[in-house]
């Protein structure tokens, strides 16, 4: 596509930067900010329909606010899995009534979601799906009972979007239903965060026993077309401005390299000018696909780009650092056993971005079976 910017986008840009440099330096708990965001109309840019408190936007307009947003040093969303995969699925398969519900405390901010896919024994297997969900009620709800794993931000949530087998004889894709379950279900739905390398929970185990469902998106057995729906909402804008953040970490691991000497070394110039290089590479690519003009393979091709680059860079952050990259930036206490300093925080984390949001080895059987055509991997029967 023709991608630039043009004079009613730098109106756009400039407004959603004088209000955040407003309001950032006051933003209080993330579920605060979310709130704040939504007063302002500034959730749900990038939804198809407009009418539920949500501004719409051009696909440039969404990408000038992305890339201020991640310039401005504002808190990490916390609405983003409401605003970015349950809304456009909504649109795209939910009834009237289901939007009417839902999209309105999303765009206000009121209401924060997380993602009930991945599962023990299936990882990114996820026609692999073993939670099951039986009609009560006659017929108007479903009580839901398995386990899902990895679930980002679900201590926080108030509703889990969940796929669960509704059909007891279906295996793979057949008998899933996408069920809308709200979280506070004492007895019923159980969340364990996981601790991670880094010493943070962002991920969690849910547990769910007889908990109640009334919503299904997409009608009972429709829950596969609904699910691949969703992953393509995925990426997209949402990459450009993640690059804006590997920007301002590939500008620290370069002042560091300065500071300690470590750009002296050839080989370690080299290493960052290439990481310079990838990630123009990267932006260039997001923008020529972005509106969904890169094929079938587009979001699989992005995801293996930046998770590899993103390690290496956080191998980088730790190298040009040498052995003061060992020692934490504080002395250990029972209470602070991780205490990390950015750099370390980098390398550990990024440990995992070859892994969540479909492992690189899902990325390359999409792209050998969606894009080249080759013969399809055998897969056993769950």
């Amino acid at each position: 596509m023709d991608f630039g910017f043009d004079a009613a986008d730098d109106d756009f840009r400039a407004e959603a930067r004088a209000w955040l440099g407003e309001q950032v330096s006051g933003a209080a708990d993330r579920r605060g900010w979310e709130r704040t965001l939504g007063a302002a109309g500034w959730i749900g840019l990038g939804w198809a329909e407009g009418g539920y408190g949500n501004r719409t936007a051009s696909l440039t307009q969404q990408v000038a606010w992305a890339e201020e947003y991640a310039r401005s040093g504002a808190p990490p969303r916390s609405g983003h899995i409401g605003e970015k995969l349950l809304a456009p699925t909504l649109i795209a398969h939910g009834t009237p009534e289901q939007k009417a519900r839902f999209l309105p405390p999303v765009a206000a901010g009121a209401e924060l979601w997380c993602q009930g896919y991945s599962e023990p024994g299936a990882g990114s297997d996820l026609a692999g799906v073993r939670t099951r969900a039986e009609t009560d009620d006659g017929g108007r709800t479903y009580r839901v009972t398995g386990q899902k794993i990895w679930t980002s931000l679900a201590h926080e949530a108030d509703w889990c979007f969940v796929l669960a087998r509704t059909d007891p004889g279906s295996t793979r894709h057949h008998g899933l239903s996408f069920l809308l379950v709200p979280m506070d279900q004492p007895g019923r739905i159980e969340v364990r965060p996981i601790r991670q390398l880094t010493g943070t929970s962002e991920f969690n185990e849910v547990f769910f026993d007889g908990a109640r469902a009334e919503h299904v998106v997409g009608g009972p057995g429709g829950g596969w077309r609904v699910a691949m729906s969703l992953l393509g909402f995925e990426r997209g804008v949402s990459t450009l401005a993640q690059q804006i953040g590997f920007a301002e970490e590939l500008g620290r691991v370069v002042r560091t390299a300065v500071e300690t000497g470590a750009a002296d070394d050839p080989v370690v110039r080299e290493r960052l000018v290439r990481l310079w290089a990838e990630l123009r590479t990267m932006r260039w690519n997001a923008l020529r696909t972005l509106g969904g003009s890169g094929g079938p393979g587009a979001p699989s091709v992005a995801k293996l780009l930046w998770a590899g680059w993103h390690q290496r860079l956080g191998e980088a952050a730790v190298g040009v650092r040498g052995a003061s990259a060992s020692a934490g930036p504080s002395d250990w206490t029972p209470s602070t056993p991780y205490a990390l300093d950015d750099a370390q925080h980098l390398f550990l984390f990024s440990r995992a971005d070859t892994i969540y949001g479909g492992s690189d080895q899902i990325q390359r059987t999409i792209i050998a079976e969606r894009v080249l055509g080759l013969p399809r991997e055998r897969k056993g029967v769950v």
